[in-house]
Order: structure tokens, then sequence, then C-alpha cells
């Protein structure tokens, strides 16, 4: 073993041993003060890379599911009114047969009154059945197209087309192909009721089509954002997986890591001290 000031081997060794150790212990304070284990792409090129494409997936989920609750909201409100038309249809016919039956015109008069304002809660109904601008019972309404994918729909048509889900518009108007009720209609005389009973009879037929497509729309919508929502967990866990660090671990490491720095000081310590050593050879 020589002895020499100019070139100190010992302390050179502990100073990257050293050096190595405080580097490992920046990064795992960092992991813990984060959470994440990949933080950015100089610690994973390629789990951070595919990190930030499951996070661009989530945040098209987000608008999907933003996109569904909005048409859920539309065909809900639309399911609640058509189901409302349904009940005045009934007590419609309830009194067309009644002024059909053989009474005295003061009882027609007041009969044709009750169906008159019946006929009108129809309209009130269909305009009030409205959600943010979209009423899809109103003839010219709208319609619903919520986004149930952020994928395209369509591979054969050229460009980017999101994969939509559709409620079209039912048409509900008085004198429609649906209620085909007149918006004037009355049963104000025996012959006017009679023919009303079989026009509210095809109403009331052409309604349970409405009322099937919207009910199995707004299933269908509760379906899909179930569907988006446990799809969104899976995606979130994924990321997990690839960017989250094990705190637990990385506590026993900081721990480790700190008794270790502890050690390399003390072992610098003593490689500094060796040149005075030789001191002692010259006394």
């Amino acid at each position: 073993m020589s002895f020499t000031v100019n070139t100190n081997v010992g302390a050179m060794a502990a100073l990257q041993s050293l050096s190595s150790t405080n580097k490992s212990l920046a990064q795992t304070q960092s992991r813990i003060n984060s959470g994440f284990n990949v933080a950015s792409t100089k610690d994973d090129s390629a789990a951070f890379a595919i990190a930030q494409t499951l996070r661009s997936d989530m945040s098209g989920m987000k608008a999907v599911s933003s996109s569904l609750n909005r048409a859920k909201s539309v065909t809900d409100v639309a399911v609640a009114g058509a189901e409302q038309i349904s009940d005045i249809l009934i007590e419609m016919k309830k009194k067309a047969l009644e002024s059909a039956d053989t009474i005295d015109q003061a009882s027609r008069d007041a009969i044709n009154q009750d169906f008159i304002a019946l006929r009108d809660r129809i309209t009130t109904v269909i305009n009030s059945s409205d959600f943010n601008g979209t009423n899809i019972l109103r003839d010219g309404g709208g319609s619903v197209a919520a986004l149930q994918s952020t994928q395209d729909g369509d591979t054969a048509t050229a460009g980017w087309q999101a994969d939509a889900l559709t409620v079209a518009n039912q048409g509900l108007n008085l004198g429609g192909t649906v209620i085909t009720v007149a918006t004037t209609g009355s049963i104000g005389t025996q012959a006017d009721a009679q023919a009303m009973v079989q026009t509210l009879t095809d109403s009331q037929a052409n309604l349970k089509t409405s009322l099937s497509t919207l009910g199995s729309a707004s299933r269908r919508i509760d379906a899909q954002l179930a569907f988006t929502s446990k799809l969104s967990d899976v995606v979130e866990a994924s990321v997990g997986n690839l960017v989250d660090a094990d705190l637990a671990k990385e506590s026993a490491k900081l721990q480790a890591l700190q008794v270790k720095q502890q050690l390399g000081i003390q072992a610098l310590s003593i490689a500094n001290q060796a040149p005075q050593a030789i001191m002692s050879l010259f006394r």
C-alpha cells in the first residue's frame, strides 16, 4: 500500500458511492412525494408513453359519459311526457265513449268541454318535455345523438366519425302521424264522438310504438353508461399499474438509503483522514 497526498483513492471510491446513494435517495424521495414510479419519460419512456395513451382514452371516456348523461336526461324527460300523453288519451277515449252514447246535448256539451281541456293538455305536455333546448316529442324539436365511444363507428367512411347512439324525434304533436287527433278535434256531436273513438284507438296504437322506442333507448343509454364507467375504472387501474409507486416499498427503501448515506459520509470522512497518517513518517 502506497502513501500519497496527491491521489486519495479511498476518498474517490467513497465519494462515488456516496454520490450514487444520494442519487437513489433523491429518486426515492421524488417517488414518495409524487406517488409516481414513472413521473416522466426520463424514468421509463415505454411505460410513460403507454400511460399517456391510456390517459387520453380516459379523457375520451369522460366526454362519452357526459354525452350519454345528456342523452339520458333528454330521453327520460321524453319518456315521462309520452307516458303522461298515454294517460291523457285514455281519459279522452273515456270521454268520447260517454259522448258517443245516447245522452242529452247539455251533458254532451259538458263532456266535450272536458275533452277539449284534455286535448289541449297534450300540447302543454309536449311543450314542457324540453331539456336543454332539445324536445324529441315535438315536431322540429330535434333528436339525440350521443357518443357511445370515441372510436370511429364507420371505418369505411373517409375521416373520423364518432360511434353514436341516436334517439329519433317522435313527433307527438296533435294532428300528426302518431297522435292523429286534430288540434280542433271535439266530441260535440254523437257522430263526432263515435269517429273520435276510432281516432283515439289508432293514436293509442301509434303511441305504443313511440313508448317502446323511448323505453328501449333509455335502457340502452343506461347500459352504455354502466359499461363506460366500468371501462374507465379498468383503464385507470391500468395506468396505476404502470406508473404508480409502491409507497410501502419506497418507504423501506428510503430508510435503507438514509442509513447507507450516513455510512457513506462516515467512510468518506475516514478516507479523507488517511493522508494525515503520512505526517507521522516525518516526526
